[in-house]
């Protein structure tokens, strides 16, 4: 076990992973906020299903999703404990709130597309929160260890 808790490659894939989507979807929202808003993802429309389309809003979300991005690349990138601590849980203070609402705001979608939104957005939760709760683990055993 490293440091972090948990195999480096374990932490490199997960952030770098969370780090691409949100760096995607950053791109995406702030070169093309309107078809952000109408088609995401993939021509599926989540998005619009919660109205109303701002412009101004859209692309100040598809910002956010690029500093997000910078923070988990770097974590990824360099494996430095307290950079991928601040990384995964400021990641989680976005994700949480966000996966919540929209678990309880599925109205205006298909049970399938449903589905499949609440999956992918869970899965951005637990996936950073076994990484946070591996790093706390090992931090725990080392402090008892001293």
């Amino acid at each position: 076990m490293t440091p972090l808790g948990a195999p480096r490659a374990a932490f490199r894939v997960i952030l770098g992973l969370l780090a691409a989507v949100q760096a995607v979807d950053g791109v995406y929202a702030l070169l093309a906020p309107r078809s952000f808003y109408e088609d995401f993802p993939a021509g599926r429309g989540w998005v619009e299903a919660l109205p109303a389309y701002s412009e101004h809003l859209v692309r100040d979300v598809g910002g956010l999703f690029l500093a997000t991005a910078v923070v988990l690349a770097a974590a990824a990138i360099w494996l430095e404990r307290r950079l991928v601590l601040v990384a995964l849980v400021s990641f989680l203070a976005f994700s949480v709130p966000h996966t919540t609402y929209h678990l309880f705001n599925l109205d205006g979608i298909s049970t399938g597309d449903a589905i499949a939104e609440a999956v992918s957005l869970l899965l951005t939760v637990i996936g950073p929160l076994v990484l946070l709760v591996a790093m706390l683990r090992a931090a725990r055993g080392r402090s008892g260890a001293g």
